[in-house]
């Protein structure tokens, strides 16, 4: 398996794209219980930085984020995890967590 390079908070930024679409949902975090937790399960686990918790996506909303696969970058700092999604990602309801242009 890759070694995968957690920063100082032992954290690394997980980008999540629809495994069919290829459309981006959100950007989150994962430590290492949660990337064991997400291949253990097929599920999309992270960290919360703000709940300072571990967190399974889907939880409270019913939307999970069922992992089809996770790559790793070429410096072993960055996830991007294509999943298929139950339902919306956005905890506003919208699809993707980037529905808004920068104007």
């Amino acid at each position: 398996m890759i070694e995968i390079n957690f920063d100082a908070n032992g954290l690394v930024p997980a980008v999540v794209q629809d495994a069919d679409s290829g459309q981006v949902l959100m950007v989150a975090w994962m430590d290492a219980e949660a990337l064991r937790l997400t291949r253990e399960t097929g599920l999309a686990h992270f960290w919360s930085r703000s709940r300072g918790k571990l967190w399974l996506k889907g939880e409270t909303s019913g939307h999970y984020l069922h992992v089809h696969e996770v790559n790793v970058d070429c410096d072993a700092d960055t996830l991007l995890v294509k999943a298929h999604p139950d339902g919306p990602v956005c905890h506003t309801g919208e699809t993707s967590c980037f529905y808004r242009n920068l104007e």
